[in-house]
């Protein structure tokens, strides 16, 4: 298994490719797939950079690993296909954005129209076994995006980090926050949401302004 990746991409990553963890990393990822049900599909495991070039990277989400239920998972972190039901994480995340922005709550959960104007969803993990969350943590995987993180914080400047709950808020590290925003909070999950970690951060009109100081576009939500 290889990577397949935006060609925007490849003058940050290409060295990872050649790295001995990641050749052992798709090694792994290619036998579970072959050997179990995984997700996302094999072709979307990408689909974060190949959705979000790199030199059209505005803001950065941060999940921790994909939807392990069929279906599912397309590549982008808190996001669905279509007529896929809304996770409970991702309720409260347009729960949030309509009472933030007055913007009605809408009927797709796929965030691919997001990806399109700039918002790099990345999960630290590309990929799950089917029913196991986190089956395939630290095989790699994290240090991959890891990079992604670091690469984006020296060679750009100006994005918006949307770092929500404690695995997020662990990445504000890799982070040069001189040239860049981060915005942290609870996680968007029901546990950490009703607890009133997550209710009224604001992330969403708060980006937005951001983006408009820089002359930026607004985001459509």
């Amino acid at each position: 298994m290889t990577a397949h990746i935006h060609q925007s991409w490849l003058p940050y990553l290409q060295e990872e490719f050649n790295k001995t963890y990641f050749k052992n990393l798709m090694a792994f990822v290619s036998e579970e797939y072959r050997t179990h049900d995984c997700f996302p599909p094999k072709n979307e495991i990408f689909n974060a950079f190949n959705v979000c070039p790199f030199n059209e990277v505005k803001v950065v989400i941060i999940g921790q690993d994909p939807y392990h239920d069929f279906n599912q998972a397309n590549g982008l972190c808190f996001s669905v296909n279509d007529g896929i039901k809304h996770p409970p994480s991702l309720v409260n995340i347009f729960k949030e954005i309509e009472a933030d922005l007055n913007i009605p709550y809408p009927k797709s959960g796929n965030l691919m129209r997001w990806a399109k104007q700039g918002i790099l969803l990345l999960n630290a993990t590309l990929t799950v076994r089917a029913h196991k969350p986190s089956s395939h943590q630290k095989k790699g995987w994290e240090i991959f995006t890891n990079t992604v993180i670091k690469e984006l914080s020296i060679n750009k400047t100006n994005l918006i980090f949307l770092l929500w709950g404690g695995y997020a808020k662990q990445k504000a590290k890799l982070i040069d926050t001189n040239k860049h925003h981060v915005l942290t909070s609870g996680h968007p999950s029901p546990l950490s949401a009703n607890r009133g970690y997550w209710f009224g951060n604001k992330h969403f009109s708060k980006t937005n302004y951001l983006l408009e100081q820089v002359s930026q576009l607004p985001l459509i939500w």
